[in-house]
């Protein structure tokens, strides 16, 4: 015999339910991600749609999708605005051929060797505000920014000097770490993110910007590319929050804070997690006899964060955003003692 639920329990079940549906239909949101479903990162992504979910009390409900799942990456931009997404959460350099200054705000190649300065200096020193100011006119509002810490480079030849780099057939997107990587003597390649694997793999190129250590290893990418360096010297992508700016202007002043907050809770829960991630995969790469993780000398980093430098000058001249950017962090990292 089927056992009954008791009618009253039942009947607390079936409202609450109700209860729920009413309150997660006031505002349903999809957003896209730059990242492949299953990836660290995109699983943070969603637990961050979760955390406003239960933060607005069911009010706001956001769907996380993977990269290509809508629109291509770089296509997110044009999407949000036109209502085919309400919202990305995505790396600006992704739109560098629409305005330089969405790859140079995006990731200011050399700037940053601790990933708290940049979140500092985007809450607190203005870089939001200038952010807003570039991408507003696109329809778009910057809820908030994040990062994903300084990423590795996985290379199928060892890199040990800037002088190593001449000739090594490297993955980056477009836009300015690009131009740095072409400055530094490399051949950049710019493939999309989902190749990179089949890349390195193929022999198509030799090195690959691409993603922190943890995911690189993750993916198998060092089986290819054994002479990974760690830790970071060069690109720091900032990760844009971003919604619709006629629905976040439509939006009541409580969910407004409560989207503000759950961004910064996502930007330093990233941060902390994904360095955690990689330095439990830098032990593990190191005990493979096959791998060698190289640190590149100081020396080696000055001479490339002098060589992007020298494009952050060339880029600053391109309009007024991206003078204002170039201005506003030097003065910043002038001013904390990082440069």
């Amino acid at each position: 015999m089927m056992s009954r639920m008791p009618l009253k329990t039942l009947t607390v079940a079936v409202l609450g339910a109700l209860a729920i549906d009413a309150q997660a239909a006031e505002y349903e949101w999809t957003f896209q991600t730059s990242e492949t479903a299953g990836e660290p990162q995109f699983e943070m992504k969603k637990a961050w749609a979760e955390n406003v979910e239960q933060m607005s009390d069911g009010r706001i409900a956001i769907e996380i999708l993977p990269v290509g799942a809508v629109v291509q990456a770089n296509q997110t931009l044009q999407a949000v605005k036109s209502g085919i997404l309400q919202g990305h959460l995505t790396d600006p350099s992704y739109f560098t051929g629409q305005d330089p200054a969405f790859g140079m705000i995006g990731n200011l190649v050399g700037a940053w060797s601790d990933p708290y300065d940049f979140l500092d200096y985007m809450n607190n020193a203005g870089g939001e505000a200038l952010y807003n100011k570039l991408v507003e006119p696109y329809g778009l509002h910057l809820i908030g920014a994040a990062a994903t810490g300084l990423e590795s480079l996985p290379s199928t030849k060892p890199v040990r000097s800037v002088e190593d780099m001449k000739g090594l057939k490297l993955r980056a997107p477009e836009g300015m770490v690009y131009n740095i990587f072409e400055a530094a003597g490399a051949t950049p390649v710019n493939l999309p993110g989902s190749e990179v694997y089949t890349g390195l793999e193929k022999g198509v190129i030799d090195a690959a910007d691409y993603t922190v250590f943890a995911t690189n290893q993750a993916q198998g990418l060092h089986e290819f590319a054994p002479y990974p360096l760690y830790p970071g010297f060069h690109s720091l992508p900032m990760v844009s929050v971003s919604l619709n700016k006629d629905i976040w202007d439509g939006l009541p002043e409580d969910l407004k804070s409560i989207l503000e907050t759950s961004v910064d809770s996502l930007a330093y829960e990233m941060v902390a997690e994904l360095k955690t991630r990689d330095l439990e995969a830098v032990r593990e790469a190191r005990d493979n006899p096959d791998i060698e993780i190289i640190d590149l000398p100081a020396e080696e980093r000055l001479k490339f964060r002098n060589i992007a430098k020298d494009e952050w000058a060339t880029w600053a001249e391109k309009n007024e955003i991206t003078q204002e950017f170039y201005d506003s962090v030097v003065g910043y990292l002038e001013n904390h003692n990082l440069m």
